[in-house]
């Protein structure tokens, strides 16, 4: 396959995602090797960040996966257009509880519960149906969360070791269990 073939055949896939795919998966639908189609990629992605040629959308790789976005460079007018007054935004109470998540995760509903000092059960549940965390394996019974690939695109983060440092100011998850000394 051509690079320019592979090209197109990798836009077209990419416009009809809902999540990040791995490039392993696109080179399996192309039939070509991994390292090619991580090469056409990331060539596009170079391309399309040019910045003497502004583009309304960008390629971006989330999580180990490649999806297009809309540019961030015209976040405002996409906002304007898509939201305008129709986004049901988090409420203070949720984006703290999101925070004590993506900073302390894998962390239990308890966890969190007493580092905000409030029951966080139905904050929990309204995160988990927005699909901003999720459910990551479990520690004596208790379910873990962490934060999911939503929240990651969300954020526009590529990975975690993204977020700004934030977690020196929160309580050690052993302070909280009574396991600190």
């Amino acid at each position: 396959m051509t690079d320019t073939r592979m090209r197109g055949a990798l836009e077209a896939v990419l416009m009809v995602v809902d999540a990040p795919v791995p490039a392993a998966h696109l080179a399996a639908a192309l039939e070509a090797p991994v390292a090619d189609v991580t090469a056409v990629l990331e060539a596009m992605r170079d391309e399309y960040a040019d910045p003497d040629a502004p583009r309304g959308f960008e390629l971006r790789e989330v999580d180990g996966g490649w999806r297009i976005y809309s540019s961030r460079l015209f976040a405002d007018v996409v906002g304007r257009f898509v939201v305008d007054g129709q986004s049901a935004r988090l409420s203070q109470a949720a984006l703290e509880t999101l925070a004590v998540v993506a900073y302390r995760q894998p962390v239990t509903r308890g966890q969190v519960s007493q580092i905000r000092g409030v029951n966080v059960d139905g904050v929990m549940r309204t995160l988990a149906a927005r699909g901003l965390v999720t459910e990551v394996g479990e520690t004596g019974g208790a379910v873990l969360f962490g934060t999911s690939t939503e929240f990651l695109e969300r954020m526009g983060l590529s990975s975690l070791d993204d977020l700004p440092p934030l977690a020196p100011y929160l309580p050690d998850l052993a302070d909280i269990d009574g396991e600190g000394a």
